[in-house]
């Protein structure tokens, strides 16, 4: 995952606002005689000799990269007795290095702090010696030992909070690596560091990196990951775990979550633009399989409407035949065969080929053919197609939310007229409530909206009654900093349209609710943010809607898994009349957890009696 940002380009931005707070000092030139590796690494997150020549700086190689960003970490043999300054350090080469572990080097070059993702990112940088001139003075060293990284040695506090002066960075405060998870991880920066035996939190990715728990019992889920509860429980022990070189007889290992890297786990403490703080194993530990299974929901009973939502992550024609066949397989077996289905991610007819198609037919067909091979019902679909490059996503793919459902036993309400722009509204009819559209789309000209997916609304009737569903699938996290970031507590920008998209969807609730108070009304879908968010504040607020996720177990609160965080994104809320009877909730882990992925999302289900 290369970055476009040079390896060789300081950060000036941070460096001010730490001069501007009176945080940062910035030093002169040192002497070879002065200049160790901890003296540039110095007590903070900006070396104090940023921007400065440095001259035969001493160290032994304790790892080599030869790809990507190419270089190799140095430790110095001779470190001091302060517990907040590294004694490794990146030596940033720009090609294949020609030192090789063990060896006994000096480096002179420039001290540079290199930020992973450019400064827009809000990341820590890199402290690094840029432009080296490298000397070999001997071979075969030993190298330094590790530092272990254990439960015992990592806090339960994350971060310290950020300067107000200073925008909340963090960047010019003093490291507290006793205190907080974050400083005592970047007081160890480019150092030779161990691992024992983890639990892996984060399955193995298509990049070759997992992730792992060094707290066994940091809010374990029933499964093994780690489960994100709140912002303020960061889960400390997690830790990025790549491989410098992944022999061809040894390739980096598939993992799912809840399995064991065993042994000894060894190399540098690395700090990149996906993930923040990772291992890189000179030494990689084995992968003992815990036997993880994929989940399986129980059936609906006769009076118990099943509806479920599920994101398939850019479903198209392009795709094989075997997702197809393992997504329709996920919904027959594991999800058995819900009566209504609400798809997220379903992408028009040719894909991402930008070529002004937006129907998403032969998606569908297929998709329901594959379902009907599968053994599963013969699922009837309504739709409406976006306008062409509107709603988000992948460019040319118009993804958009579909409805699936079972007609032997769910019936849906047709009220013609939907369109990407039309929005359907709420009537009084016969006493009950009634949209005008069906299926229809919610406030579509709305801001909220812009270059999001809009909400797909729609009516069905199972056993005579009216059930309304709306489907959804919010704006991504995207350009939210990482729980690494320089700032504490962290920017999430992306949480403002999330919010007008919520409140949006909340005031079309309370218009059902207005005309009818026992509606049955379910909103779901891929509502890209947390069950203790803001963001479904909002959409419960005024009791029109209760989070169903919220029922289960905190340990079994998840539908996604993001560097070792299990949390929830996917969600499917409840109407008062649904919320005060008897409903059962699961979220089937099918995906997340796994290496082997049909989506990136696991599916939810709740079952009712309307």
């Amino acid at each position: 995952m290369p970055s476009s940002v040079p390896r060789t380009a300081a950060v000036p931005a941070l460096v001010a606002i730490a001069l501007a707070a009176g945080l940062l000092a910035v030093a002169g030139p040192a002497s070879a005689a002065e200049t160790r590796i901890h003296g540039i690494q110095g007590t903070g997150r900006i070396s104090p000799l940023v921007g400065t020549p440095v001259t035969d700086v001493p160290g032994i190689v304790t790892g080599v990269r030869t790809s990507g960003s190419r270089g190799f970490w140095i430790q110095d043999q001779a470190p001091d007795n302060n517990p907040a300054t590294s004694e490794g350090i990146f030596v940033y080469t720009g090609s294949v290095p020609t030192v090789a572990v063990g060896d006994s080097v000096t480096v002179s070059g420039t001290v540079t702090e290199y930020v992973p993702g450019g400064a827009a990112s809000g990341n820590q940088s890199l402290t690094q010696i840029s432009s080296p001139k490298v000397t070999v003075v001997s071979s075969g060293s030993r190298v330094p030992a590790p530092v272990t990284i254990s439960a015992k040695s990592v806090p339960a506090t994350y971060a310290p909070k950020g300067n107000a002066a200073a925008g909340n960075s963090i960047n010019g405060l003093r490291l507290k690596p006793r205190s907080y998870a974050l400083d005592y991880y970047e007081s160890l920066e480019g150092m030779n560091v161990r691992i024992g035996s983890s639990r892996v939190v984060g399955a193995t990715d298509p990049y070759a990196e997992l992730w792992v728990t060094v707290k066994p019992h940091e809010n374990d889920s029933r499964r093994g990951g780690t489960v994100y509860g709140s912002y303020t429980s960061q889960n400390t022990g997690r830790l990025q775990v790549q491989q410098l070189a992944p022999a061809a007889e040894r390739p980096f290992p598939a993992a799912n979550v809840g399995d064991a890297l065993t042994g000894t786990t060894e190399g540098p403490l690395d700090f990149n633009q996906f993930g923040g703080y990772t291992l890189v194993a000179r030494t990689l530990g084995e992968i003992t399989d815990r036997k993880l299974a994929r989940e399986t929901t129980r059936p609906q009973r006769d009076g118990e409407l099943a509806v479920a939502t599920y994101n398939v992550e850019n479903l198209d024609p392009s795709d094989a035949q075997s997702k197809f066949d393992a997504l329709a397989s996920g919904v027959v077996h594991n999800l058995s065969s819900p009566d209504v289905v609400a798809l997220e991610e379903i992408q028009d007819s040719t894909g991402a080929k930008d070529d002004g198609t937006v129907s998403a037919e032969e998606t569908i067909k297929r998709f329901t053919a594959a379902i009907s091979k599968a053994g599963g019902p013969s699922y009837a679909w309504r739709t409406i197609d976006p306008e062409n490059n509107k709603d988000g996503g992948e460019p040319g793919g118009n993804i958009r939310q579909v409805f699936l459902y079972n007609p032997a036993r769910v019936s849906f309400t047709d009220r013609p007229g939907g369109d990407a722009t039309t929005a359907t509204d709420v009537v009084r009819t016969k006493g009950r409530a009634a949209l005008t559209l069906s299926p229809g789309r919610v406030d579509p000209a709305n801001d909220a909206w812009t270059n999001s997916r809009k909400p797909l609304a729609a009516e069905f009737s199972f056993r005579g009654r009216p059930v309304f569903v709306v489907a959804n699938h919010f704006a991504s996290k995207g350009g939210d900093e990482s729980l690494t970031s320089h700032h504490q507590p962290v920017n999430r920008s992306s949480e403002v349209q999330r919010l007008q998209q919520a409140r949006t969807v909340n005031t079309f609730v309370k218009d059902i609710l207005a005309v009818q108070r026992d509606a049955d009304v379910l909103v779901l879908g891929d509502i890209n943010d947390f069950e203790f968010s803001g963001t479904a504040k909002a959409l419960s607020a005024d009791g029109a809607l209760y989070p169903a996720v919220k029922s289960l177990p905190a340990a079994e609160r998840y539908s996604y898994v993001y560097q070792g965080n299990a949390q929830v994104l996917d969600q499917i809320l409840t109407s008062p009349s649904i919320t005060s009877g008897s409903f059962d909730y699961d979220s089937v882990h099918i995906n997340a957890e796994f290496a082997e992925q049909n989506s990136d999302h696991d599916p939810q289900v709740l079952r009712f009696r309307p």
